[in-house]
């Protein structure tokens, strides 16, 4: 559909003033009063595989029931219906269970390589995806470093599925993400990134020789808002042990910076393109009624 002359020179004007302050905005140091990412503490030692926080997160998020245990076969992965799965390891230390979902990076990489700041990073520490905006390139999904992003191929109007802490819907509210909320061993624990690291870090000091020494999420990829403690080794529970410490978006900077007329006047197009496209499929629809 053909954009509107209107509309056009208003894709351009916005796009201008982007590239005129780009640098700044790519640059911009956050503000000493922004408040702490908020994040998540999950604690595999706590844990009994209830899978009571998979029936919550798709009550609270309108998703099909978790299969049952009999109908589980091998390890899962969160996929467009289900935004959390819970898993059994048999380790060196017998069976632990360890709980899957969106990491929820300090500099997530699929907001990075989002061309129309579809999923985006809250201040408060949630990565969302935000329908009205995604033009459904699925860049997110292939820059995940933890393959989360899952895409709803076999629905009429497909959308980008993943854990959002419940941030909608509940944290702004005041209220525990659905899965925190009634974990009956507290193997779950919501707060502000320093306090969770405090919390583990206490309670690798207190029962050393419960805990695996070193939290998950507190470097890996340059650190994430959910955090785990175990038992074993990460390796042994399904977590990715092989990332770099470095966020991957910063692996671009650099080149961001030699370059910012491509990368931050075509964003700005293909979001301008994007809504403005839109307005017309629905104007069209209206008249057709």
């Amino acid at each position: 559909m053909d954009l509107h002359r209107r509309d056009f020179f208003k894709i351009m004007g916005a796009t201008g003033l982007t590239l005129a302050v780009g640098k700044d905005l790519i640059a911009a140091p956050k503000s000493k009063s922004d408040p702490e990412f908020k994040g998540i503490l999950y604690d595999a030692a706590r844990c009994k595989g209830c899978r009571g926080c998979e029936i919550d997160c798709a009550d609270a998020n309108g998703l099909p029931e978790p299969p049952s245990n009999k109908e589980i076969k091998g390890l899962r992965k969160p996929d467009d219906k289900h935004r959390t799965v819970v898993n059994e390891y048999k380790t060196s230390k017998g069976v632990v269970y360890s709980k899957m979902q969106c990491m929820h990076c300090n500099e997530p990489a699929c907001a990075a390589a989002c061309l129309t700041q579809a999923m985006t990073k809250t201040k408060d520490g949630p990565v969302i995806w935000r329908g009205n905006k995604c033009m459904g390139c699925r860049y997110c999904m292939v820059s995940c470093p933890f393959d989360i992003p899952k895409f709803e191929f076999h629905s009429p109007n497909p959308k980008i599925e993943k854990c959002t802490m419940c941030y909608e819907t509940r944290v702004k509210k005041g209220e525990l993400p659905a899965c925190v909320e009634n974990c009956p061993n507290e193997a779950l624990m919501f707060g502000t990134r320093r306090e969770l690291i405090t919390e583990a870090r206490r309670r690798m000091y207190e029962k050393p020789d419960l805990y695996y020494d070193q939290i998950y999420g507190e470097h890996e990829a340059g650190g994430t808002c959910w955090l785990y403690l175990s038992p074993v080794p990460f390796k042994e529970i399904g977590l990715n042990t092989t990332l770099q410490t470095e966020s991957y978006p910063s692996l671009t900077k650099g080149f961001l910076y030699t370059v910012p007329s491509v990368f931050v006047l075509v964003p700005a197009l293909l979001l301008g393109i994007q809504q403005s496209t839109k307005k017309d499929n629905l104007n069209n629809e209206s008249e057709n009624e």
